[in-house]
C-alpha cells in the first residue's frame, strides 16, 4: 500500500540491538552503506534515585548522529531507559561505554557544554572539574568525581551497566518527503542486522505543531483525541508493556472546552495551556506545544507499539494525519462531533486505502 504523507512528521522507534552489537553498530553501518559519517553526541536522560531527598537523577549517556554526505542530519541512535528487561545488569559493563550523573540537570547541561563526548571515562570530566576549581577524583570499578571546593559531589562518571548500550531508540530527523524511503532504509538495516522488539517497546510520531497552532484546533484536538483516546490505543495496538503513558488531566479538557479558550488569540491559548504544567509521559503529548519549544515544536503521539515494519509505521502516520487535518476545521468538530471513531476516520481527509486498512 501506497501512504501519501504531507504533514511533516519525526519518528521515535525503540528497538534492542542484538549481542554482541550495539546501537553504534546500526549508525555505522548506515553511514557506511551511505557514505554519511557519525557523530558521538550526549543524551540526556532521567532515571528513578533510591536517593533521599532526590527523587530523579539526570543522566548523559552515549547518542550516535548519523550524518549524510552533505553533513545533514539523518537519524540519532540513542538510550531509552525504559527499556529494561531484556537487558542483563548483572554482567559487565561493556569497555569504553559509561555515563554521567547528576542531581541537578543545570549540571548535565554544563557537561555538554564543556566536555567532549569523544573523550574516554577518565577524561571526560577534567573541564567540569576546572570550572569548579577542583581536581577530577578517581574512584574504584572505574568511577571518577567532581567535586566542589567544599567536597560536595556535581557529577560522576561510572560505567554503563550491563547490556545498556543494546537499547536503540531511533529519532529521525523531521521528514518533509519521501517518508516512505527515509524511514525504510533505516528499518531495514536494522532488521538486517538482528535488531529486535524491546518487551517495552513503542513507536512516537511527532507532528510539526504549526499548523495545530489556533486556539479552535487545539479544543478540537482535545476533544477528538481525548474522547476516543483509549479507541485509538486499542485500534493500533498499544503495547501493555509500554511506560508513561496515560490520559489527560481534566484540567485541560475543562479548559479547552471553554468559550473563552477557543477565542483566545494563540498567544494567549498557548500560555493558558503552559499553565497547566503539562507532562510529556502522556497517549498524547501536547507540552511541547504548550512550551513553544524551538528544538522539537510538535504534537507527539506515543501510543503505538515498536516495529520493524514502515508500512505500519506509515499507516499510523496517515491515520493520526487525517485526524488532526479534521481537527483543523474550525466548525466541524464543535458543531457535528462524530459519534464513534469510525465515524471520524470516514469524515477525515484520509486515502480509501489507509480507511480500510484500519476498518476493514
Amino acid at each position: 500500500m501506497t501512504q501519501i504523507i504531507r504533514w511533516k512528521t519525526g519518528f521515535e522507534i525503540e528497538l534492542m540491538a542484538p549481542i554482541p552489537l550495539s546501537r553504534q553498530d546500526l549508525a555505522e553501518t548506515l553511514a557506511t552503506q551511505n557514505g554519511g559519517t557519525v557523530e558521538r553526541f550526549f543524551h540526556s536522560q532521567s532515571e528513578p534515585s533510591k536517593v533521599p531527598n532526590h527523587p530523579t537523577f539526570d543522566n548523559l549517556t552515549h547518542g550516535f548522529r548519523l550524518l549524510d554526505r552533505s553533513g545533514e542530519w539523518v537519524a540519532s541512535f540513542v538510550d531509552d531507559l525504559t527499556l529494561q528487561r531484556d537487558c542483563n545488569r548483572q554482567i559487565a559493563s561493556r569497555a569504553g561505554w559509561y555515563r554521567v550523573i547528576a542531581d541537578d540537570g543545570r549540571i548535565l547541561r554544563l557537561v555538554m557544554l564543556h566536555c567532549d563526548a569523544d573523550a574516554t571515562a577518565a577524561e571526560i570530566l577534567s573541564p567540569l572539574a576546572n570550572l569548579f576549581g577542583t581536581e577530577l577524583q578517581s574512584h574504584d570499578a572505574g568511577m571518577f568525581r567532581v567535586v566542589d571546593d567544599r567536597g560536595i559531589s556535581v557529577a560522576i562518571c561510572a560505567p554503563l551497566p550491563g547490556e545498556r548500550e543494546r537499547p536503540c531508540e531511533i529519532i529521525t530527523a523531521p521528514i518533509e518527503s519521501n517518508h516512505k524511503g527515509e524511514l525504510s532504509s533505516l528499518l531495514l538495516q536494522a532488521q538486517a542486522l538482528g535488531f529486535s522488539i524491546p518487551q517495552e517497546g513503542a513507536t512516537h510520531i511527532h507532528f510539526d505543531a504549526n499548523p495545530l497552532c489556533s486556539a479552535q484546533a487545539m479544543a478540537n484536538l482535545v476533544r477528538l483525541f481525548g474522547h476516543f483516546g483509549p479507541e485509538l490505543k486499542q485500534l493500533v495496538g498499544v503495547n501493555p508493556n509500554c511506560v508513561r503513558l496515560g490520559p489527560w488531566p481534566k484540567e485541560l479538557v475543562e479548559l479547552t472546552e471553554s468559550a473563552s479558550f477557543r477565542a483566545m488569540p494563540w498567544p494567549d491559548a498557548r500560555q493558558a495551556l503552559a499553565n497547566l504544567r503539562l507532562t510529556k509521559y502522556c497517549d498524547f503529548n501536547l507540552l511541547n506545544i504548550a512550551m513553544n519549544s524551538r528544538e522539537k515544536h510538535t504534537f507527539e503521539v506515543r501510543i503505538l507499539p515498536s516495529t520493524l515494519d514502515a508500512d505500519m509505521v506509515l499507516n499510523a502516520t496517515a491515520l493520526f494525519e487525517g485526524l488532526l487535518r479534521l481537527c483543523c476545521e474550525p466548525q466541524y468538530l464543535l458543531d457535528d462531533f462524530p459519534e464513534s471513531l469510525s465515524a471520524a476516520v470516514k469524515a477525515a481527509p484520509i486515502s480509501t486505502a489507509v480507511q480500510d486498512y484500519w476498518q476493514g
